[in-house]
């Protein structure tokens, strides 16, 4: 579960809104049931496909209100990481070769273009040239990019905003998964390969002998490097490692203005405004007896190798 309040110490007496919070289908990822609540109930609202393929969902709440909140709820089943992407000869190929300048879709080819105002500077370039030597393989490559940033950036909560910059992340060394993975993007394009923002949920284990504190989870990001085969291969520098059963995809694009989980404009005298947020992911057993809404025991059979539950 994924809830947004918002206060405001005046009436608002209109708010329109912009949201991803349905996760998306793909090979490794079923979304067996999903919901987006609104509170005031909005007067006009509707779901569609951006240009990525993502699903997000537009609002219009006209009645006057102090709080606003935003809930999306999901069942996702995941499957674990494909062995064989890993071990293929798209991973394998030397970095070189998986430029999408040379056999790459114009769809791939966008990924490989630099944001406005530029995020590739020098401190970006020099980094990524210590990782991406002469010939070496595409995936030995990512996960040492990986790593790196794992090892070199500390992970700081509120130590950066959205609109900080890649180059002021390289300075201070320090960020939250935002920051890190468009670092690991902004490497990717600076010799000439494809990197996608990735974002979603990541089902994090307390620490041992302590309770699961609900609410405690975040949103996550990560990046995701394009395979000359067509397919691409996300990996999460926060956590030092590559996307598992464990991640749930909810939406992908260039940067974070892509796909941000809620944004929007609001009619108001109010001077000020506080925001909440808190995220829910936990496991659970998609058993005959489970309390599931009516389309997600069809949606999930005995072949499910992995359940992410948002709620």
């Amino acid at each position: 579960m994924h809830r947004t309040r918002y206060t405001y110490d005046d009436e608002v007496s209109s708010s329109y809104g912009r949201c991803y919070l349905i996760p998306r289908d793909l090979p490794h990822q079923r979304v067996v049931h999903n919901a987006v609540d609104i509170d005031p109930a909005p007067d006009d609202r509707s779901t569609g496909l951006d240009v990525y393929g993502n699903i997000d969902t537009y609002f219009h709440v006209h009645t006057p209100h102090t709080e606003l909140v935003v809930t999306g709820t999901s069942i996702v089943d995941v499957d674990p990481v494909d062995a064989g992407l890993l071990v293929g000869p798209a991973a394998r190929t030397p970095w070189e070769q998986a430029r999408p300048g040379v056999v790459g879709p114009p769809s791939a080819i966008e990924f490989v273009l630099d944001l406005d105002p530029p995020e590739i500077g020098e401190a970006v370039t020099e980094y990524a040239a210590s990782v991406f030597t002469p010939g070496r393989p595409l995936i030995e490559a990512v996960t040492d990019l990986t790593s790196r940033i794992h090892t070199d950036f500390t992970y700081r909560s509120g130590s950066t905003a959205i609109s900080t910059r890649v180059a002021t992340v390289m300075g201070r060394r320090e960020g939250v998964c935002q920051d890190f993975a468009r670092v690991a993007i902004a490497c990717l394009r600076s010799v000439g390969l494809a990197g996608r923002y990735e974002s979603g949920y990541l089902a994090t284990d307390p620490p041992p002998g302590r309770e699961r504190i609900f609410g405690a989870d975040a949103s996550h990001a990560w990046a995701a490097v394009w395979l000359p085969d067509g397919r691409w291969l996300p990996f999460d520098p926060t956590n030092d490692k590559l996307v598992d059963e464990r991640h749930v995809t909810v939406a992908w694009g260039r940067d974070y203005d892509d796909v941000p989980p809620l944004r929007g404009v609001i009619y108001t005298d109010a001077t000020r405004s506080e925001i909440e947020v808190s995220v829910d992911v936990s496991p659970i057993d998609l058993d005959p007896g489970a309390d599931l809404p009516p389309d997600a025991e069809q949606a999930c059979g005995p072949e499910s190798k992995a359940v992410t539950h948002a709620d």
